[in-house]
């Protein structure tokens, strides 16, 4: 991550946008459970907010400066944080009631990277939990911003089957702007994919 986009994630003004724009689009209602798994919370303004509706979180940073700083400054809260890689985790399998990803798929570096975590992410998630999240979509301005950088950005009318391909049901992705969010879940087995479906994205 180059440093203007690393001092914009860490800025008070991106922290105001998380807090009463951002997260409120993406998340709604959606009840996360009691163990969240956050994949790649880089400076952890989206940790911040996040911890405080759920009784455990895992944040899994692959940057081992950003892990080590935000471990940190979370010691002796309800955060634990990892410096791992989200594509090959090591965590347990069916542990998770929810997991959440921020603005970071576009830094992993190819598509089937990106599928990989799709699938690890899938395989961590308890039977009926939820991914959900958002990332940046394709634009000039998004592409100055990531220079020097890794910008593999995901493509909404594509990315349903992705998330599909990985085993999840009751997909929804939604594109505004420069943005989409998505919303899917792990089946129970035995599940059909419609008994599986929550409620849309609004």
């Amino acid at each position: 991550m180059n440093d203007i986009h690393l001092e914009l994630l860490a800025s008070p003004g991106w922290k105001q946008y998380l807090e009463e724009d951002l997260l409120p689009w993406v998340l709604g209602a959606t009840d996360l459970g009691d163990e969240i798994l956050e994949v790649g919370p880089g400076p952890g303004l989206t940790t911040d907010l996040l911890r405080f509706g759920t009784r455990r979180l895992v944040a899994l940073e692959i940057d081992d400066t950003l892990a080590a700083a935000l471990s940190s400054r979370l010691a002796g809260t309800n955060v634990e944080v990892i410096h791992g890689d989200a594509t090959d985790s090591g965590l347990p399998a069916d542990r998770f009631s929810a997991v959440t990803c921020f603005t970071m798929l576009h830094h992993v570096p190819t598509p089937d990277l990106q599928d990989r975590l799709l699938g690890e992410v899938h395989r961590v998630l308890c039977p009926g939990g939820t991914f959900i999240g958002t990332d940046a979509t394709d634009t000039p301005a998004l592409r100055d911003l990531h220079a020097d950088d890794v910008f593999v950005p995901i493509e909404a009318e594509s990315f349903r089957a992705r998330l599909e391909r990985a085993g999840f049901s009751g997909v929804e992705v939604e594109e505004q702007d420069s943005r989409l969010r998505f919303l899917a879940r792990k089946p129970r087995p035995g599940q059909s994919s419609d008994e599986a479906s929550i409620a849309p994205l609004r």
